[in-house]
């Protein structure tokens, strides 16, 4: 089945191998059946390691939507999104996400995130990267704000 908007998606990824600029990933997203925002893999060209194809649309459509959440959005993506990514759209919230490529197909070219979800259901002291927790008290003024603000925007 062809989708005009995923070989857009794919298109981005070939497009940005063959220009240097990143890895092999792209995506859009589509609102009322046309493109708001396109993003390419750019964490080499950048040295931004989370500027993810998806990231970098989503980034895109927020701006020109002037809002930090997709209702009523569809993202394409040239391949299932890695841990931050989906962490990424769980958080703008569009309407649902359509892939290409596996994680299994990202991996067998070099790109194996599977470490990471390796990681996220084990206790942060457990973890490969240390994460060391202090000052847990103090922290609890800032969230004792955010319970007091009257004009806060919950997301």
């Amino acid at each position: 089945m062809s989708n005009p908007f995923m070989a857009r998606a794919i298109e981005l990824a070939i497009e940005n191998v063959r220009s240097g600029k990143g890895g092999p990933f792209g995506a859009v997203i589509v609102k009322d059946g046309e493109i708001i925002a396109e993003g390419m893999n750019n964490v080499t060209s950048t040295n931004d390691p989370t500027a993810h194809a998806e990231v970098m649309a989503i980034r895109g459509a927020c701006a020109k939507l002037g809002t930090f959440q997709l209702d009523g959005c569809e993202l394409y993506t040239s391949c299932e999104p890695c841990p931050m990514c989906l962490g990424a759209i769980y958080w703008a919230r569009p309407d649902r996400v359509y892939y290409a490529g596996t994680a299994a197909d990202a991996s067998r070219v070099g790109f194996d995130d599977s470490f990471i979800y390796k990681e996220i259901p084990l206790a942060p002291a457990e973890r490969k990267i240390q994460m060391i927790h202090i000052m847990g008290d103090r922290a609890q003024e800032a969230f004792r704000a955010w319970e007091q603000q009257p004009n806060k925007i919950p997301y």
